[in-house]
């Protein structure tokens, strides 16, 4: 099947690039140019692990194309898919849908003959119907379907998601437009991974919903998290003790500093807000975004409180920038609260981040970024694991102690322990969710 993909962010680069690996014919548009040339030189503008070698794969096989071209691209495709932005829009919290209703215009006007224009952006309940209107105002005589097909990429992983799937949810109004969705997913239905077909209300609402709900694990395992420390509970044990449910289960039960990220952040404040213009509020899901804003600030106070109260004239290194390991995606990160507020306290702050370099140079300008973990301890007064990197779950801690001015470590994953901190020479040790230490307790 001939595929357009509107869009080569995040979501509509991934989708194209593994279309292309299913057999179908793929081009991927956008109106950059510069980003248009870079993807024809074989550079990709994201870091997700395996996407390059893959993209390069399929270019090789003449199965995928880069164009700036959206309307050359749109006539000769059969299913054209909008994946562009819907950040959220300043001032009400609500998703902003005019690049959506933009890219369907622009395909309203090229297309000629049957097409399926399928929203694979994340947009609130109605704006596939706002889409379809939008198509018929612009074409009035355009024969066409549209489709609701949300994606459930984590980023990271985003590959195997897209291949291996927990589910793939297609909201349609015809059956034509069925067949045509089964079409291009029957690689994975003949694997019987879970194909879920509904109404364009419904898809629309299970992204919702599902973002949302993680989001409200993450935020209840935090908050369990804080009241342990004033127990004496350990946060790790209490999470397996859960997990171990099978109603409940284990994942997104990691106690942190917050989520972050392209979709969370995102999405809970625009179901908050349908809530709030269908007079049905969100309580939990409200509250989940105020409480994430809080444990940021609560892992500020925990800093704080290793400096001896003040970072003024302390030097802090910080080991991870990005919302997660394996992305270099800074949205929403914890690190966006937590490094400001040390830098603006008058703090010196090193960084580093396998992949976050690109985009913190912009995010954080007065942070001075190193290679290495043992270049941001040395001669610190503090260090902070903010994401956990694979590259800092083995750290020669002892190495690290003996390099700081002050050895205190302040481990927001939960990636050592105390017997670890003890061991290694630190004088202080902070987690999140367990029983803290300094020597002179």
């Amino acid at each position: 099947m001939k595929i357009a993909m509107i869009g080569t962010g995040y979501v509509g680069l991934v989708s194209g690039v593994c279309f292309s690996d299913f057999g179908h014919d793929v081009i991927c548009v956008d109106k950059d140019p510069a980003k248009i040339e870079m993807l024809e030189r074989g550079e990709v503008p994201i870091y997700e692990p395996g996407l390059e070698q893959l993209m390069a794969k399929n270019v090789a096989a003449g199965r995928l194309s880069f164009s700036g071209d959206l309307a050359a691209a749109v006539q000769q495709a059969e299913a054209v898919f909008i994946a562009v932005g819907t950040p959220t829009r300043r001032g009400d919290g609500h998703a902003d849908l005019s690049y959506v209703m933009a890219a369907a215009e622009d395909i309203a006007r090229a297309a000629d003959g049957y097409k399926v224009i399928v929203t694979k952006s994340t947009v609130p309940v109605g704006t596939n119907r706002q889409v379809k209107q939008t198509i018929r105002k612009a074409n009035p005589d355009l024969d066409f379907d549209v489709a609701s097909n949300p994606e459930f990429l984590r980023e990271g992983a985003a590959i195997d998601d897209f291949m291996k799937p927990d589910r793939v949810v297609v909201g349609v109004q015809s059956d034509r437009a069925a067949e045509v969705m089964a079409d291009i997913y029957r690689p994975l239905y003949l694997r019987d991974f879970p194909i879920l077909t509904t109404d364009l209300e419904s898809a629309e609402m299970i992204k919702y919903a599902a973002n949302a709900f993680l989001a409200t694990k993450i935020t209840f395992i935090n908050e369990i998290a804080a009241l342990c420390e004033r127990v004496g509970a350990d946060i790790k044990k209490v999470s397996h003790g859960m997990g171990l449910d099978g109603r409940i289960g284990n994942k997104f039960l990691h106690a942190g500093p917050g989520y972050g990220g392209s979709c969370f952040p995102k999405d809970t404040k625009a179901l908050a807000r349908i809530g709030q213009e269908h007079a049905m509020p969100m309580q939990i899901t409200e509250a989940v975004i105020k409480v994430n804003e809080e444990v940021k600030r609560r892992m500020i106070d925990k800093l704080l409180d290793l400096c001896d109260g003040t970072f003024n004239g302390k030097t802090v290194g910080i080991l991870g920038v990005t919302f997660k390991p394996n992305t270099d995606d800074m949205r929403d990160a914890p690190a966006l609260t937590i490094v400001p507020a040390l830098i603006g306290a008058g703090a010196k702050v090193r960084v580093c981040d396998p992949q976050g370099q690109h985009e913190g140079e912009a995010l954080l300008p007065h942070a001075h970024w190193v290679e290495n973990p043992y270049k941001a301890a040395q001669n610190a007064d503090l260090l902070v694991i903010l994401t956990e990197w694979n590259e800092f779950r083995a750290l020669d801690l002892k190495r690290i102690s003996r390099k700081m001015a002050h050895p205190r470590l302040a481990d927001l994953r939960n990636i050592y322990s105390v017997q670890d901190a003890k061991r290694a020479g630190f004088e202080a040790y902070v987690s999140v969710g367990r029983v803290n230490y300094r020597a002179s307790n």
